[in-house]
């Protein structure tokens, strides 16, 4: 496992103290879960910026936003992003 180091400004510091102890984790695991969730949050995002420009079909949105397809399904109906037109589902549908 690969080590990160990085600068926070002092008010990030102080929040992360806090989410520490609201959720009783060392600032190691604290770290690497918000890390997580964030590259998780980023992956999502742009793979639904990539869907709603017609850069990539929809199975392949799934694949980069590591997601089930109903789950991604959700997300893409949420944010009312449009990815069921004629060139688009016909490519999905190759693609399966």
């Amino acid at each position: 496992m690969g080590t990160i180091s990085a600068r926070v400004p002092d008010d990030f510091e102080e929040e992360l103290e806090r989410y520490l102890e609201e959720e009783r984790l060392d600032r190691s695991t604290a770290v690497r879960k918000l890390l997580m969730e964030g590259l998780e949050d980023w992956r999502r995002e742009r793979a639904l910026r990539k869907l709603e420009a017609g850069e990539v079909t929809f199975v392949r949105a799934v694949a980069l936003a590591d997601a089930s397809i109903w789950e991604f399904a959700r997300l893409a109906e949420e944010r009312d992003a449009t990815w069921v037109d004629g060139d688009r589902l016909k490519a999905d549908l190759d693609e399966l």
